[in-house]
């Protein structure tokens, strides 16, 4: 009887994480950095490596990070959007250019237009490795005191935007009144 009774239970313990599993959102990956402080960083940046940008830079109202690559396709599929929100949306987007050859980038951000504040070149990937990247693009919004509100993973676009982001802006913005 045990025989029997066992491959029955294991097998229905299956189907219940089937279940549960075909019940969750595939896109979303937990991030450990939410509600806590952004990561410390310090990198060149990519219009001139003298100067640098650091988590620091990312204080005083609330920002975006966005985590790019000249060799990420969905990177080129957001870039427009991106290019948008610096022009009409009223919140500083910062670049975190990730494993990338920075004159590639520079090239880029020549042709397609530059919407970032500023850009960190992460040549190794140890500051996105801090951020808990998976992979680009990846965009974070901190808030002005430096914490990490949410994480998102995929190209960013106005539904996006509108459902996930502006929300959290105004509250952040009205906190910090």
């Amino acid at each position: 009887m045990t025989r029997f009774l066992l491959p029955i239970v294991a097998l229905a313990l299956l189907v219940a994480l089937l279940v549960v599993g075909l019940n969750r959102d595939p896109g979303y990956v937990p991030s450990p950095l939410i509600g806590r402080q952004a990561p410390a960083f310090s990198l060149p940046r990519l219009d001139d490596p003298a100067r640098t940008l650091s988590n620091q830079d990312l204080a005083g109202d609330v920002a975006l990070l966005n985590v790019w690559a000249t060799w990420c396709s969905g990177c080129r599929q957001e870039h427009p959007y991106l290019v948008e929100l610096a022009r009409t949306s009223g919140v500083r987007i910062f670049g975190l250019n990730w494993k990338d050859d920075p004159g590639l980038a520079r090239q880029w951000l020549a042709t397609l237009g530059d919407p970032y504040v500023a850009t960190g070149v992460d040549q190794d990937g140890r500051a996105a490795i801090d951020w808990g990247v998976y992979g680009a693009p990846e965009t974070f919004l901190v808030d002005a005191q430096g914490k990490v509100l949410y994480k998102h993973i995929a190209p960013l676009n106005a539904a996006v935007w509108q459902q996930e982001f502006l929300p959290r802006i105004r509250q952040a913005r009205e906190a910090g009144r």
